[in-house]
C-alpha cells in the first residue's frame, strides 16, 4: 500500500499498518513507526495526513492494549472498559478526533525529544484542572455527572494509581446514624456499581480511632444484595481498603483542615468531587458546616454538602441558620435530606400522575373529594426521637408531610429538572393555607417505666399529629387534605389515599343504599406494609341478580418485581452524587412550610393546646376521629 501526493510517495508496509501483536507489550515500537512523520512535517498537507494517520493507528493499538490487560484482570473489567471507550465516542465524536490530532501530535514529539528525563515528567505529573474538559457522560448511563476527563477515562480501567474523582466525608462517622446507615448505603451503592471503582471514603470524628479501627467498626453493617451475591467478599475488601479515619478533635476549624490534607494526599493532586454528609447534632450543624466551608472544600472540582433533619426548631431558627448557610455555599450545593422521600413511593407519585393519562384529567377538585396521607409506626419502631424537643410536628409533619402534598398537588413541571420540580412544590406550599387550632388534634401516647423511654406526663411534646389542609388555588379548592402521624399506634402503615367525588345522577344509588364503601371510588399508593397500588372500584358480583362489590385492582410490587429494593438512603444519595436536587427541600421550600406550622407551634408555646393521651398500641387520640367527621371523611383503617 502506498500515499502518493504531487511531489512525494510513502509506501507503508501492510505490516506497519496491522496490530502487530509484538507491538502491543510496550509504547517505544509504536513511536517508532511515528519518525516517518517527522521526516514529513516540512511538507504541509501531506505531514498533517501522516500526523493524523500514525494518531490513529496509535489509538487503535492503544486499545489492544488494555484489551490484552483487561482479559488478564477477568471479563468483567474487559467489558466495562470498551463499554465506558465506545460509549464516550458515541457521545462526543467531535472530541474523539481532537483527541486523536492531539494523541498524534504528542507522541511525534516525544520520538523526537532529547531530553528523556523531561520525557518522564511530563508523562508522570498530575493533570492540572484547566487541561480538565467535563466530561458530558455521567454514573451509569446518566448525564451531568463527570469522574474524568475525556482524555483520562479510560484510565479507570487499568491505571490503579490514580487518585479518587469522588471522595465522601461522613462528619460524624462513629454515631447511630452512620454505622446503621450511611455507610451501608455506601457500600450498596459502591457494590452495584454505582460508585467509581476508586471512590474515597472518609470518616471523621472525635474518637482517636486509625483506619483499621473503623473499618472494623462498619464492617458488620455491610451487606450484600440479596438477589445477586457474586463477588461479595472481595467488594467488600475493595470498599474497607478505600475507607480512611481522621480525628478532627474538638476544634472543627483544624479538624477540617486536617480532613482536607487527607483528602489532597489520598486524591494524589487529581481532579476530584467532595461530599460531605454532616451526620452531626442540631447545635454543632453551624459550627461544623462554617469550619467545612472555610477548610475543607476541594477547588479541583465541585463541592456537596449533605444535612439531616430536623431543619431548625421554629421559623426563626431555621431562618438564622439558612442564611448561615447561604454564607458559606451557594444553594445548588445544599442538599437537606428527609429519609422518608427516599421512599419508592415518593419517587413514583410523579410517574403515576404525569405518565398516565388515566390519571392526569382526574387530579382537581372537580374529582377528587379528599387526600388523606398516613404514617403510623406501631410499638416496633423507635418512640424515644419525638422526646428530645422537636416532636412529630418538626421531625416528620414539616418536612416529610408537607413535601408529599406538594407533590401530589404541584402543576407539571416544564420539564424532570430538579430546579423546575421545585419551583412547582413552593408554589404549592406557599398556597397552603394556615393551619388553625380547630383543625388541630395532638396526642401523646402514655408512657411507663417499662417503656423504651420514661416522659412526664406534663410534657408537650406531641407524638401524634393530625390535620386538615387547605390549598388555596384553582385546582384544589374546598379539597381537604388531611394527614395522620403518629407513634406506638396499633399498626405501622404509610399511604396516601386519594378518594374521589360520588357519581352525580348514579344509576345504581338505590343498590348501593348509605353503604359509602361501595359509592366511592379510591386509590390507594401504599407503601407499608406492602408496597401496592390499589384502585377500589364498584363491580357486579357474578350470578343470577344484580349485587354489587366494591373490589380492589391491585398491583402488589412484591409479586410484580423480584427484585430488592434499596434502602431509602442509598436513593438519596445516589442522587446527591447525580446532582438530582428535587427531593430535597429548598431554602424557600423549608421557609414556606415553617410558615404553615408556625401558628400551631406558638399555641403550644403559650400552652393553649394540649396533646390528647392516648394508649400506645392503641388508634391514636379519640379527637382525630371528630376531626375527620368534621370534613366528612371516614378513618381509612376502620
Amino acid at each position: 500500500m502506498s500515499v502518493s501526493f504531487s511531489h512525494l510517495s510513502i509506501h507503508l508496509s501492510e505490516s506497519s499498518i496491522a496490530p502487530s501483536t509484538s507491538l502491543l507489550p510496550g509504547a517505544a515500537n509504536n513511536f517508532q513507526s511515528l519518525r516517518v512523520c517527522s521526516q514529513l512535517l516540512p511538507y504541509g498537507g501531506a505531514g498533517n495526513f501522516c500526523k493524523r494517520f500514525c494518531g490513529l493507528k496509535l489509538r487503535i493499538l492503544k486499545r489492544l492494549n488494555i484489551y490484552q490487560q483487561n482479559r488478564k484482570q477477568g471479563p468483567s473489567n474487559d467489558y466495562k472498559s470498551i463499554r465506558n471507550q465506545d460509549k464516550d465516542q458515541s457521545e462526543n465524536p467531535s472530541r474523539n478526533l481532537a483527541n486523536d490530532e492531539q494523541f498524534s501530535e504528542a507522541a511525534s514529539t516525544m520520538s523526537f525529544a532529547n531530553d528523556s528525563r523531561a520525557e518522564h515528567t511530563e508523562a508522570t505529573s498530575p493533570p492540572e484542572e484547566s487541561s480538565l474538559p467535563s466530561s458530558q457522560t455521567g454514573i451509569a448511563g446518566k448525564p451531568g455527572i463527570s469522574w474524568d476527563s475525556p482524555s483520562s477515562s479510560n484510565l479507570k480501567a487499568y491505571d490503579h494509581h490514580r487518585g479518587p474523582s469522588l471522595c465522601i466525608a461522613v462528619i460524624g462517622a462513629t454515631g447511630e446514624l452512620a454505622r446503621k446507615k450511611i455507610f451501608p448505603a455506601l457500600f450498596a451503592l459502591y457494590y452495584s456499581g454505582f460508585l467509581p471503582e476508586n471512590v474515597g471514603i472518609f470518616g471523621y470524628s472525635r474518637k482517636d480511632l486509625t483506619d483499621e479501627d473503623l473499618r472494623s467498626l462498619i464492617a458488620s453493617t455491610l451487606t450484600c444484595r440479596i438477589d445477586h451475591q457474586q463477588n461479595c467478599g472481595d467488594k467488600m475488601v475493595a470498599f474497607l481498603s478505600r475507607t480512611y479515619h481522621l480525628n478532627g478533635g474538638y476544634d472543627n476549624k483544624q479538624g477540617m483542615s486536617k480532613l482536607n490534607a487527607r483528602m489532597e494526599q489520598i486524591e494524589g493532586g487529581y481532579h476530584a468531587n467532595r461530599i460531605f454528609y454532616l451526620s452531626v447534632p442540631q447545635e454543632a450543624l453551624l459550627d461544623v458546616a462554617s469550619s467545612l466551608a472555610n477548610n475543607a472544600q476541594t477547588k479541583k472540582g465541585w463541592n456537596r454538602i449533605i444535612i439531616e433533619k430536623p431543619f431548625g426548631f421554629d421559623a426563626l431558627s431555621s431562618k438564622k441558620f439558612t442564611k448561615s448557610l447561604l454564607s458559606n455555599f451557594e444553594e445548588k450545593q445544599i442538599y437537606r435530606i428527609d429519609h422518608l422521600l427516599g421512599r419508592n413511593l415518593i419517587e413514583n407519585l410523579t410517574v403515576l400522575r404525569f405518565s398516565n393519562l388515566v390519571f392526569e384529567p382526574l387530579w382537581s377538585r372537580t374529582y377528587i373529594r379528599n387526600v388523606q396521607v398516613i404514617l403510623s409506626e406501631d410499638l416496633s419502631m423507635q418512640t424515644g426521637r419525638y422526646f428530645d424537643g422537636y416532636g412529630v410536628i418538626r421531625d416528620i409533619v414539616h418536612s416529610h408531610m408537607l413535601q408529599t402534598i406538594a407533590l401530589l398537588a404541584m402543576e407539571p413541571p416544564i420539564s424532570l429538572d430538579g430546579e423546575d420540580i421545585r419551583n412547582e412544590k413552593v408554589k404549592v406550599l406557599r398556597s397552603i393555607r394556615k393551619l388553625e387550632p380547630s383543625d388541630v388534634i395532638l396526642g401523646q401516647y402514655k408512657a411507663t417505666s417499662g417503656d423504651k423511654v420514661d416522659v412526664s406526663l406534663s410534657s408537650l411534646t406531641p407524638t401524634f399529629f393530625a390535620g386538615a389542609l387547605y390549598i388555596d388555588n384553582a385546582r384544589w379548592d374546598g379539597v381537604p387534605f388531611l394527614i395522620k402521624a403518629g407513634v406506638g399506634l396499633i399498626k405501622h402503615r404509610v399511604e396516601i389515599r386519594i378518594q374521589f367525588n360520588h357519581v352525580p345522577g348514579n344509576l345504581y344509588r338505590e343498590r348501593m343504599g348509605h353503604n359509602t364503601e361501595l359509592a366511592t371510588n379510591e386509590l390507594i399508593l401504599r407503601d407499608v406494609p406492602d408496597e401496592a397500588i390499589l384502585v377500589k372500584i364498584n363491580n357486579k358480583i357474578p350470578g343470577l341478580g344484580l349485587q354489587l362489590d366494591a373490589s380492589e385492582l391491585n398491583l402488589l410490587y412484591k409479586d410484580k418485581y423480584n427484585v430488592e429494593v434499596p434502602d431509602s438512603y442509598e436513593h438519596l444519595l445516589l442522587d446527591v452524587i447525580d446532582g438530582d436536587n428535587h427531593l430535597f427541600l429548598r431554602s424557600d421550600e423549608l421557609a414556606a412550610a415553617w410558615s404553615i406550622l408556625t401558628p400551631i407551634l406558638q399555641e403550644i408555646d403559650r400552652n393553649n393546646i394540649a396533646p390528647e393521651l392516648y394508649e400506645l398500641g392503641g388508634r391514636g387520640p379519640v379527637g382525630a376521629y371528630y376531626l375527620w367527621a368534621k370534613h366528612g371523611v371516614r378513618w381509612a383503617d376502620d
